[in-house]
């Protein structure tokens, strides 16, 4: 798509998204990492505008709203040259940061899981171990060691009991006991697995092998890897339904989003996201290792289940889509490099003196 297209559609986003106004599920803001910006977006999914936005740690790369979605938290991941190694708390309705979270010693700081309404697990690739972190005070509550190289994203089971991680280097899962704050297992599942999620009802973690262009299925009790899934193009995100019958895969190389049918477990749709990169898209994280792809990863579904937003980092653009039938629906624009999303059901009912724009 010529740039001049991409331009005016990004100009409009804002008219097409007001059309969506009464179908965003129970979502009302979407929070958009932006990796080059050091920043996160607050968007109104109202008007299609951001209403904030806020300052972050270096480098910020994934967002995890709380349940009642008054709170977001951010892993501020860092440069490859300078690690990071704290998080950031936001106040959504204020639009405000209300503090920064120091980890210490455990550097780049990067998936993000829910443990209750006051507890996050966080990945940390730098020293290798999933935290628990109390979010009021910063306090580290557990440490647990995975031993594997890149753990990078989280999923916990709804009963919170279990956690798994997956680690890009090592090709594995880690799954850790919660409870006991200890190590289960490595489970092999392939090459390069980044992705991961757990099935709206448990039963099921579901894991993106992005160099082995897989997708692997554990069972999350027996720890049995179930069934091993092709997805060509470079697999990087999966998201799931919350009627648990579709799995979106956000795919790198080749610039798609690709729709699962959970039960029976086979591809069903893919459909490539047709966006131009940026001109410094070379200096990016990912480099010029895709040629002309937008490089999809960031994925969120609202809470009815018929939208997903899709964040194409090196087009500097969130897409839009519906989850039935992929179609595009409208492009909102977020800073440079948006990747990890978020939503939340409360509007933003302020912006602070905090914000920059």
């Amino acid at each position: 798509m010529p740039r001049s297209i991409l331009s005016s559609l990004l100009a409009t986003a804002v008219l097409i998204a007001m059309t969506l106004v009464t179908d965003t599920g129970s979502a009302q803001t979407l929070l958009v990492a932006n990796k080059t910006d050091d920043t996160v977006d607050l968007i109104d999914l109202v008007t299609g505008e951001s209403k904030a936005t806020l300052p972050t740690g270096q480098a910020p790369h994934e967002i995890e709203t709380s349940a009642d979605g008054s709170l977001a938290v951010i892993s501020n991941y860092g440069t490859r040259e300078t690690p990071g190694s704290s998080l950031t708390i936001v106040d959504i309705a204020a639009a405000k940061v209300l503090r920064t979270l120091d980890l210490g010693e455990h550097t780049r700081p990067h998936g993000l899981a829910w443990i209750g309404n006051h507890r996050i697990a966080v990945t940390t690739e730098g020293s290798a171990h999933l935290l628990v972190v109390d979010i009021d005070t910063g306090r580290i509550v557990s440490q647990v060691p995975t031993g594997q190289e890149t753990s990078h994203m989280v999923a916990v089971t709804p009963d919170g009991s279990r956690a798994f991680v997956a680690n890009i280097g090592s090709g594995t899962v880690t799954a850790i006991d919660l409870t006991a704050g200890s190590k289960l297992a490595d489970l092999e599942t392939g090459e390069g697995a980044e992705g991961i999620e757990v099935t709206p009802d448990g039963s099921e973690i579901w894991v993106t092998n992005r160099a082995a262009d897989t997708l692997s299925i554990i069972a999350p009790q027996s720890l049995e890897i179930l069934a091993t899934i092709a997805c060509a193009g470079f697999p990087i995100r999966v998201a799931i339904t919350p009627d648990g019958t579709r799995a979106l895969v956000s795919v790198a190389r080749t610039g798609e989003v690709v729709v699962f049918d959970v039960q029976e477990r086979r591809e069903i749709l893919r459909r490539k996201l047709d966006l131009s990169t940026v001109p410094d898209a070379s200096t990016r994280l990912f480099g010029d290792s895709f040629g002309e792809s937008p490089v999809p990863v960031g994925l969120v579904i609202d809470a009815a289940g018929d939208r997903a937003w899709v964040a194409a980092t090196q087009a500097d653009a969130v897409v839009v889509i519906g989850t039935e039938d992929l179609k595009v629906e409208a492009l909102l624009q977020a800073g440079r490099e948006p990747d990890g999303m978020s939503l939340s059901p409360i509007s933003v009912a302020s912006v602070s003196a905090t914000a920059v724009h």
